[in-house]
């Protein structure tokens, strides 16, 4: 129940944080909004760390992660900031949304099908490439 739960609010939080990051993006622009926003994520998650883990994790921790590229999560972080700012800019927020959750969809089944970046490798489903296609047919439809 605690996954269903932190998941929806997950998705529930990007949308009101790309709608946020695009009205901010109108009055400022969009790289400086970028910035402003993995720097404020940065310095809560340094408070939460002060709070929560610094006697059981150390910053050095991160020189122990292998494969390094698992550490370009920030980068990527910036990209994802940049590309829904920009897709809600020419789509608006409910269809950059549904494109959004439908790549993710897309993509994550991809990582469990082939096993990618470490991840445990599952089975092909036919029921799950019927249920991303109804998905997607879902995509369609609410874009018409």
């Amino acid at each position: 129940m605690y996954g269903i739960i932190t998941a929806l609010v997950s998705g529930a939080l990007m949308s009101i944080q790309g709608v946020f990051n695009t009205e901010v993006t109108d009055k400022t622009g969009l790289w400086i909004t970028n910035a402003f926003v993995q720097l404020t994520g940065f310095l809560v998650c340094l408070v939460i760390w002060l709070i929560k883990e610094r006697k059981i994790t150390s910053p050095i921790d991160l020189l122990t992660v292998e494969p390094k590229y698992l550490l370009l999560g920030g980068v990527i972080g910036a990209f994802i900031t940049f590309t829904v700012i920009a897709g809600m800019t020419a789509l608006g927020p409910a269809k950059a949304t549904i494109l959004i959750v439908s790549a993710q969809v897309v993509v994550a089944y991809l990582i469990e099908v082939f096993g990618l970046f470490g991840m445990e490798k599952v089975g092909f489903e036919w029921t799950k490439l019927a249920g991303t296609a109804c998905f997607v047919m879902g995509i369609i439809i609410f874009k018409s």
